[in-house]
Parts: C-alpha cells; structure tokens; sequence
C-alpha cells in the first residue's frame, strides 16, 4: 500500500514570541516492510538554524530554532511512503514467557542487551504489581510468549473503553488500569507496563494508522492524530507489533515514525518558547491511501 500522509502541528499565542527551539520527529522509519519515499518539512515562520539527526533509539529528528518575534508557528510534515505487508509469524512457536525474561536477565548477545533497555522503567512506565496482577492471568506458566501477548493484547482492547476525554497526557499507568478508559497511548503505556512488571521486553511504537483502508475491514480506533502501538520482543522471533487499542497486530494499514522508552521519547513535537503568553494547539493528521490509481482520503482532527 502506497500513503501520502501530512501531518500539521499549530500553536497560536496570545502574545508574541521572541525565540523558540523545537525538536521534531515526523520522518517515517525505513524498515523491511516500510520504505520512505518521499519527506518535506515546512516551518513558520522559517527556521535561522536546522539540522537532522538520528537519535539515540534510531529515530530521525529534526531540530530547528526561529529567532524572530511571532504570534503563530506553523509545522507541516509531508510524507509519500510504501508498506508492504508483514512476515507471518507463528506465535506458537515463540519461546516460553519465563524462558524469555530469563535470557533477558542472563544473556549478553548484542541483540538481547539493546532489548534489555526496555525492560526497564521509564518516565511514564513502571512495572508495578498492580499490572503483573492484570497481566498474570494471560502468562501461564509455560504459555508461549507471543500467545500470551496476544491475549492481553485482546484483553486491553475488550475490557478497556476509548474515550479521548478520560485522559490527559498526566495520568498514570495505574489510573487507566482503575478507571478502564483512555486513548492509544494509554493503552499502549498499559500492555507495555503489563509486560515490564514481568521481565519482559516491550517497546512504544508511534505512528500513523489508516482507520478503513479497504471496504471489508472494520474501522479502527485510535488515528485522531498520531496512533500508538506495542512492539514485543522474543529472542527467536524478533520485535513483533502489537495495537492493544484495536485489538489486533500491526498491518500494512500501520505507518512507523518511530520507537522508545515510552511516549517521552516520542513526542512528535516538542520544545521551548520565549514569551508567548498562553498558547493553544491544533494537530491535524491525514492518510491518504494511493492504490491502483485510485484514492480513498481520510482525515481526522485534534
């Protein structure tokens, strides 16, 4: 599947602002099923300084400073990227979950160690007993660990309601897991805690998701702005992708930005501003599937 995607971020103030330094992660991820095209970012007003850099996780960020008095900043990330659909994976055949957090604990293979940094807590991720008890029930004792995954993965999405106002970028792991509502990162930060609080390996993916590609499939939740999902970790598999907000694992309906830690590490945008007085956002994303010379947009707005 061929995507256009454009990725707007405004913010208006109520006053004037002398200076800014924002940082920007907006650059799809080049991966075996996912190639980048084509990537323009447009600012105002236009940036004194820019450059790009890859960050610490692999991800492509783009820093730039405006040093001129302005009321409004204006970020548009444009992109033409392929995605291909995703090897089948036998979840079957994955080692057993214990099996798993123990290599975590005791191997020292260099794939393993670069795995072992997620399974630690983050700033907003801890394995706490409150989620080892959520997550006990789908981790029986010698329970393939991709199998279990896919359970809490489908237990997340049966038991836990969407709703973009029960949240904010404030609340905790254990108030989602309390109140059973929230929005994809939260569900994301859920099955990612879940699993650390066992001593597993779990990376936050962010990206886009194009909600109703194909006229059979259901429309999915979660792609008002930018999505959220779970990648797993299994040393005889790999990284697989889970969405625990739809319930399913990651397709070619799925466009990666990029991975981290948590949603700290992934902010498509973020930075400091010299005065200003108060500001307001707006995000629109949109997801233009291209395919067989026809076009099916979609848009959705923040």
């Amino acid at each position: 599947m061929l995507y256009q995607l454009v990725h707007d971020t405004t913010y208006e103030y109520t006053g004037v602002a002398e200076a800014c330094h924002n940082l920007a992660r907006l650059t799809p991820r080049k991966l075996p099923h996912q190639q980048p095209l084509r990537w323009q970012l447009q600012v105002d007003p236009v940036p004194m300084a820019q450059h790009a850099y890859d960050d610490f996780f692999g991800n492509r960020v783009h820093s730039f400073a405006i040093y001129e008095p302005h009321e409004r900043l204006a970020i548009s990330a444009t992109s033409l990227v392929r995605v291909a659909s995703r090897e089948h994976v036998n979840r079957q055949a994955s080692l057993p979950w214990r099996e798993v957090s123990r290599r975590l604990r005791v191997c020292r293979e260099p794939e393993t160690i670069d795995a072992l940094q997620y399974v630690f807590d983050s700033v907003f991720v801890r394995g706490l007993p409150e989620l080892r008890s959520y997550a006990q029930s789908s981790f029986t004792a010698e329970r393939p660990v991709m199998v279990a995954v896919e359970e809490l993965n489908t237990r997340i999405h049966r038991e836990f309601t969407y709703d973009p106002k029960a949240t904010t970028i404030g609340t905790s792991v254990v108030e989602v897991l309390d109140r059973r509502r929230g929005v994809c990162q939260d569900f994301a930060h859920l099955a990612i805690g879940c699993l650390r609080s066992l001593g597993l390996a779990c990376r936050y993916v962010s990206g886009y998701l194009c909600t109703n590609p194909r006229p059979d499939a259901r429309r999915l939740e979660g792609a008002d702005a930018s999505h959220a999902w779970i990648s797993a970790y299994c040393p005889n598999l790999g990284w697989i992708d889970f969405d625990p907000t739809n319930g399913c694992l990651a397709d070619d309906r799925y466009i990666t930005l990029g991975w981290g830690r948590d949603f700290h590490d992934l902010s498509p945008v973020k930075g400091i501003v010299l005065g200003g007085g108060a500001s307001t956002l707006q995000v629109a994303v949109s997801v233009l599937p291209l395919a067989n010379g026809h076009q099916q947009q979609q848009q959705q707005q923040q």
